[in-house]
């Protein structure tokens, strides 16, 4: 993989977690996103935004990831997404199960 993974934790706004993603995400990078989704549920978050305008590839670990996460908090997915995010959500039917908006700001307010 040629993008490193990173997953930043913003601070707190109005209840509201963001995590910021850039780079691939598969297998053996996944564990940071996770610990952060924890945590953000945990800590009681009452939203948690991912930002996923970096994310240039993902593969089904990171789908798994992400529906574990919808199930247990209220998800919300910031675009844009990249081509290959966008067609493997579509693919998978995952584009119709997670909120997903066109930016941070709309995820924000959802």
């Amino acid at each position: 993989m040629g993008d490193t993974p990173c997953v930043q934790t913003l601070p707190d706004q109005d209840g509201t977690r963001i995590i910021v993603c850039s780079g691939e995400f598969d297998i053996d990078s996944r564990d940071a996103l996770d610990q952060a989704l924890q945590n953000a549920h945990r800590d009681g978050a009452t939203r948690t935004v991912l930002d996923m305008e970096h994310v240039s590839f993902a593969d089904s670990s990171m789908l798994n990831a992400l529906l574990v996460a919808h199930r247990r908090q209220h998800l919300v997915l910031a675009g844009p997404l990249s081509s290959q995010i966008a067609r493997l959500f579509e693919m998978t039917g995952v584009d119709t199960a997670l909120n997903i908006t066109a930016d941070l700001t709309s995820a924000c307010t959802r």
